[in-house]
């Protein structure tokens, strides 16, 4: 037999070259039998990357250049069945693999073949795990890291796309698919206390995209961010994961829920793409020491707020592709339904293939937007995302032109270039809630030193109070003391000297008389002895005075002791005042460091609100809601999947609100309407919008007088969030019929239409527009809302084109034509459609058939309502209103407008003698 040719030429590389090929993430060699070889130009700008990992990206740094990665390309070969085995027995495969050379080769006949080359080559023979560990764990360990990764499966139907992705292996655990197996690293790696996996399970089925967790979630819009490319589905169901068991559950519920068909290729043939998709998100320690800390009033970091740097998360995506078969209808004997669903799957294909054609030969343009699958899967082909795709192929020749076209899928798809980004961002939530804590710790730490000190001071305070009484006392008492004793020594000296000079008296008298009767000569000699015993009487009193002024010194001495023990008492007692004084100044010192404390904590409560803020207004950018009640929280999923903690992680925004509303009370939160500090104010405004959305609020909120009070803030306040705010919280009232007529008693539309002229942010007029719609629809209103400008409202918002806008007007037009036809039916309202008069009806027409399916749905409906009234026909058909009817008779997703429209067509005069007119059989 011949040798085989290779599909682009060339020479044959050795196989020395071709087992370097490494089974880790890394762009393998190209050879140039499998690829054409690069010009200078060209090879200079190609874009590869390394084996190892990219270099992080820090956070916030949204700008910064990815790097650079090829999708990475597997082809599985599936073993004959029962029927190939019987059918195909006397042919040989026409396939011949070889896995130590990454290649394969394709049969054309009986002496030539085809040569491919491949990352990996996996035969009828590898194991669920070898498959899983060449072609998706290393996009498994990229998405850990924090960059986004899609692993997908193309193939024939009936060559083992299923088998290989969604296998649970509940019965043999080695049987496991992709989406399990890759779960179970994910659950292993990451921490349950700081990072958290979420995931969605969906469904593209003729071209709408469907929950298979809430299969009533039937038709989700795709959403694109404007700046960044970015597709989002913000009305899928997303449940969190704490472990593998609760994962499986939710994929057997999922593929309960997929559409499969019987085919002669296949029994359970997949008749829809299945996408799985894995949230990540982890956080990042270690990285706050280069990071800048949170500027104070002064201009310096605080201790505080140096220690409390937002924590770094590294958000990514896992993707899990299990396309639907490609088959060709002659072979699959598709018929009815089955031969539409087949016609869908094979569009998309082909859009699919299209776009990977474009990126392959670096065309300037690339249709993504051809096909919903395309646009699911823009960021995995030719985006930010690491690829690995693995096509499956059958070994019967009879589907030899099946499986070159897979094979030639895989060898364009090699041929992709992804620039690979890593994910990183502030938790500010986090950081918000732990600047909380902080500050309460602060606070409570300042109240005890506070309390500390006051105590400490007053027990100072009462100790030298206590001292210096009782030196006062003592003093007084040892004063009194010694002065009653001198006083009384003193006076008995005096008694004492008194009596002795009275007796020494009498006695000189005595002498005296003695003296002058005697002789002289006696005389004489009693003189000499009288002079003789007075001397030495004279001579004890001056002995005796000599003694009392001993005496006396002695007193004077011990005074002055104690008037120096007084002293010393009132020096104990200036420096006990001194004491006190130094306290009082310690404490005035304690009462300003307490006061810049709460300056400091003002200002981080400030900075707590802004971060809130911005949080918020990032956050509302993939806020999507399409009905008229603006709820707050997560939807819960426990009706289906009776799983507690989503319905308790859903609760959880509402419970709070609720037990603010209990502690603070309606009537507080109203007056911080009013308040002149705008973050009050706007704090206020989302609180009351939290509680409008609960039915059970809605009617003390209006008797509390809190509709009048947002009335008046659209009037009087220029804050645009504030205007978001309060227009989402008096869409919610709006809902109640007696609410919608106080609204316009209080001239509510007015306001709402002068909000909606100054506006400029699409959620602001979404809300807007919200609420106006759910004014239109009350009968009693018609005239009213049209006199003051309701309608022309509703018009003036579609300048902003956004499509949450646009579905919001189409409702509110919905609305009001519902309630138009009604009346007509009743007899209540005779003459023209006032929406006609108003100029809607060429916007209506231009968007009947609006790519978005919200939008769509509703226009809709309000042209059948329209033309269920004669008088609007003629109108109708001058603005081709009818060639729309047609079409929605025709094509309409909903069976009851389709069902509404034929009945319009068949039995409106003016609209049967049109379509005879354009020889239109209907």
């Amino acid at each position: 037999m011949a040798s085989g040719s290779y599909r682009n030429g060339g020479p044959k590389l050795s196989a020395k070259l071709d087992r370097q090929h490494s089974a880790v993430y890394s762009t393998p060699k190209a050879s140039a039998k499998s690829r054409p070889p690069a010009t200078p130009a060209t090879a200079s700008g190609l874009r590869r990357s390394g084996a190892g990992n990219p270099a992080s990206t820090p956070a916030g740094n949204k700008g910064d250049a990815g790097v650079p990665g090829r999708v990475r390309v597997a082809v599985r070969l599936r073993p004959r069945n029962a029927e190939e085995l019987v059918a195909d027995a006397d042919f040989a495969d026409c396939v011949e693999l070889q896995p130590e050379l990454k290649r394969l080769k394709l049969r054309k006949n009986n002496w030539d073949s085809e040569t491919y080359e491949f990352d990996e080559v996996l035969t009828e023979f590898a194991s669920q795990k070898r498959v899983y560990e060449v072609v998706a764990k290393p996009v498994v360990e990229s998405v850990l890291e924090g960059y986004n990764g899609t692993v997908m499966a193309y193939g024939q139907t009936g060559t083992g796309k299923t088998f290989t992705l969604g296998m649970l292996g509940e019965e043999d655990s080695a049987a496991r698919g992709i989406m399990v197996r890759a779960m179970e690293d994910i659950l292993a790696d990451i921490s349950a206390d700081t990072d958290s996996v979420s995931v969605s399970y969906l469904q593209l089925y003729m071209e709408t995209v469907q929950d298979l967790l809430v299969p009533g979630n039937d038709n989700i819009a795709i959403v694109e961010d404007p700046k960044t490319g970015d597709v989002s589905l913000p009305g899928a169901t997303i449940v969190e994961i704490r472990d593998q068991r609760s994962f499986v559950e939710l994929l057997r519920l999922g593929e309960a829920h997929r559409f499969a068909a019987n085919t002669k290729l296949n029994t359970e043939s997949s008749r829809s793409h299945a996408i799985l998709m894995v949230h990540v998100k982890r956080s990042v320690k270690g990285r706050h020491d280069a990071e800048p800390g949170l500027p104070t009033e002064n201009g310096n970091a605080s201790r505080l707020v140096s220690s409390l740097r937002p924590p770094i998360v590294r958000k990514s995506k896992l993707v899990v592709v299990d396309l639907a078969g490609s088959e060709r209808i002659d072979k699959s004997g598709s018929e009815g339904h089955t031969l539409e669903e087949a016609k869908s799957i094979n569009l998309s294909l082909s859009a699919l293939g299209k776009c990977i054609n474009a990126l392959a030969e670096n065309s300037p343009h690339v249709p993504f937007r051809d096909s919903k699958l395309t646009r699911l899967l823009r960021d995995s082909f030719g985006g930010t995302a690491r690829t690995s795709l693995v096509v499956t192929i059958g070994p019967s020749p009879r589907h030899r032109g099946e499986t070159a076209s897979t094979i030639m899928f895989g060898q364009r798809a090699m041929k992709v270039e992804n620039m690979v980004k890593l994910k990183e961002e502030f938790d500010y939530k986090s950081l918000c809630r732990r600047l909380d804590i902080e500050i309460d710790k602060l606070i409570a730490a300042n109240e005890r030193q506070q309390k500390d000190f006051e105590d400490e001071v007053e027990r100072i305070r009462e100790e030298a109070q206590s001292r210096i009484a009782e030196a006062e006392r003592n003093y007084m008492n040892s004063l009194e003391n010694e002065r009653s004793k001198y006083q009384k020594d003193y006076m008995e000296s005096i008694k004492t000297l008194e009596k002795k000079w009275r007796m020494n008296q009498q006695i000189s008298s005595n002498d005296k008389t003695t003296v002058e009767h005697d002789q002289c000569l006696e005389k004489t000699c009693n003189i000499e002895g009288s002079t003789a015993s007075k001397s030495e009487e004279i001579a004890g009193v001056r002995q005796l005075l000599q003694n009392e002024r001993l005496l006396q010194e002695s007193t004077e001495e011990e005074v002055n002791d104690l008037k120096g023990q007084v002293l010393h008492w009132k020096n104990l007692e200036a420096a006990a005042s001194a004491e006190i004084i130094k306290l009082r100044k310690l404490q005035d010192n304690e009462a300003n460091q307490k006061q810049k404390l709460e300056e400091e904590i003002t200002i981080l409560k400030g900075q707590l609100v802004q971060l809130s803020i911005e949080t918020d207004e990032t956050r509302s950018r993939f806020d999507r809601g399409g009905s008229g009640k603006i709820v707050t929280g997560l939807d819960s999923l426990m009706s289906q999947a009776r799983h507690s903690q989503i319905r308790d992680s859903g609760n959880g925004p509402k419970a709070s609100i609720a037990k603010l509303f209990e502690q603070v009370g309606l009537q507080k939160i109203l007056s911080l309407l009013e308040s002149e500090d705008a973050d009050i104010r706007i704090h206020a405004v989302k609180v009351v919008a939290n509680l409008a959305a609960e039915e059970a609020n809605q009617e003390k909120i209006v008797e509390a007088g809190g509709l009048t009070s947002l009335l008046m803030l659209l009037k009087s306040s220029e804050d645009e969030t504030v205007h978001r705010v309060a227009a989402g919280a008096i869409a919610n009232l709006a809902m109640n019929e007696t609410n919608q007529e106080l609204i316009m008693d209080q001239g509510g539309i007015s306001l709402l239409s002068m909000t909606a002229a100054d506006a400029e942010d699409p959620q602001t007029l979404r809300m807007v527009a919200g609420a106006v719609a759910n004014l239109c629809g009350n009968d009693k209103l018609q005239t009213r809302l049209r006199v003051e400008g309701g309608i022309k409202a509703l018009l003036g918002m579609v300048r902003c084109g956004h499509p949450d806008v646009l579905a919001q007007v189409a409702r509110g037009i919905a609305n009001f034509a519902k309630c138009e036809s009604r009346a007509s039916i009743q007899g209540n309202k005779v003459g023209k459609s006032l929406l006609i008069e108003d100029g809607a009806l060429p916007w209506i027409v231009k968007n009947a058939n609006n790519e978005a399916a919200p939008i769509r749905r509703h226009i809709e409906l309000a042209l059948c309502h329209l033309a269920q009234h004669e008088v609007n026909a003629k109108d109708m058909i001058s603005e081709g209103a009818l060639w729309e009817l047609v079409r929605i008779s025709r094509d309409c997703s909903r069976e009851d407008i389709r069902t509404l429209a034929r009945r319009i067509l068949t039995s409106s005069p003016t609209f049967q003698s049109e379509l005879r007119r354009l020889r239109i059989e209907y």
